[in-house]
């Protein structure tokens, strides 16, 4: 291959990111080597990761496949990256795939370890396929039944997809609930409704919490109907989260279920696999309304300045995309 280095984003310590190079190994067999496109960054769980707020009892099960050094830092992280294949496995080369890489410009990983985007998707759509495998994976958890009212709390992305997933069955009536009421051109593009705090539905038979705000959950526990399930997708990292388990928690006779993406269902792992749900997020990406979750992109190498904007939260940001440099 052309290069023998690659540049990536290293969290040195809590808020302070750089660019690093480092030795590109050359693909050996069954391996290839990948130009990265694009990434995406993940602002709930970076943002965490650039905190530093990754709990200690955490730090092996936060690991991600290809991270590199320890949490709380330096930590190579992340896990959204697109790119096309330059070297290696004859089968893959010229194809754009998605894999679970940090933010780098250059890799080398197993043939394996790679799948390729579904004829016609963009690539750069295509770095939504993380956040879609979490909602997949949060509405098998959540287990919608046709005609339901369902009510997701926080239309980021991950919520705005769940959303967007159980809207899909027949009869169902979802409202998505935020604070912010700018996203009520996301909800329109995404063919949803949109409620702020104070007007949406009760009574629900399905609540999603996914705002990462303790105000959110407790939100979403006041909008289910007796004996409904609320779904927590939300990763709260080291906070500590106050709850309203008294008052009507145990007369309602709530549920309150965690879901997460790093386990299948377990009614799921007898016939699904991660790459078989990673293959169907990427399939279910093929919507052009989805663009709609890209609220920004930057340059690669503003990653360092970018970085402590995003993990600083505020604005109105969905999914953040980075391009990387063609090479001359």
């Amino acid at each position: 291959m052309p290069h023998e280095t690659a540049t990536a984003f290293w969290t040195l310590a809590p808020g302070q990111g750089a660019l690093r190079e480092e030795v590109l190994a050359r693909p050996g067999p069954g391996e290839v080597a990948v130009r990265t496109l694009y990434s995406g960054i993940s602002r709930g769980t970076e943002a965490l990761v650039f905190g530093g707020r990754v709990p200690e009892s955490e730090w092996q099960r936060m690991r991600a496949p290809f991270q590199a050094g320890d949490f709380p830092g330096p930590v190579k992280y992340g896990y959204i990256n697109v790119g096309v294949v330059e070297a290696g496995e004859p089968s893959l080369i010229g194809r754009e795939v998605f894999c679970l890489y940090p933010h780098q410009d250059r890799f080398v990983v197993s043939a394996d370890a790679v799948t390729p985007l579904p004829d016609g998707l963009p690539a750069a759509r295509a770095v939504l396929a993380a956040n879609m495998e979490t909602a997949i994976n949060a509405v098998w958890d959540a287990a919608p039944g046709v005609g339901d009212r369902i009510a997701v709390v926080g239309a980021g992305v991950v919520g705005a997809l769940a959303a967007w997933l159980c809207a899909a069955m027949p009869g169902t009536r979802v409202q998505l609930v935020d604070v912010m009421p700018g996203r009520y051109a996301l909800a329109e593009a995404l063919g949803l409704e949109l409620s702020l705090p104070d007007s949406a539905r009760r009574e629900n038979d399905l609540v999603i919490h996914a705002s990462g705000r303790a105000e959110g959950l407790r939100l979403a526990l006041s909008l289910a109907g007796s004996r409904a399930k609320v779904v927590e997708m939300s990763w709260f990292g080291s906070a500590q989260v106050a709850l309203p388990l008294g008052e009507a928690f145990h007369s309602r006779r709530l549920t309150l279920q965690a879901s997460q993406v790093g386990h299948l269902p377990p009614e799921r792992a007898a016939r699904w696999d991660y790459r078989r749900r990673l293959a169907l997020a990427l399939d279910l990406l093929d919507d052009p309304r989805l663009d709609a979750l890209i609220s920004g992109e930057s340059d690669f190498h503003e990653l360092p300045s970018l970085m402590p904007r995003l993990a600083a939260g505020g604005g109105d940001v969905l999914c953040h995309r980075l391009h990387y440099p063609t090479p001359s």
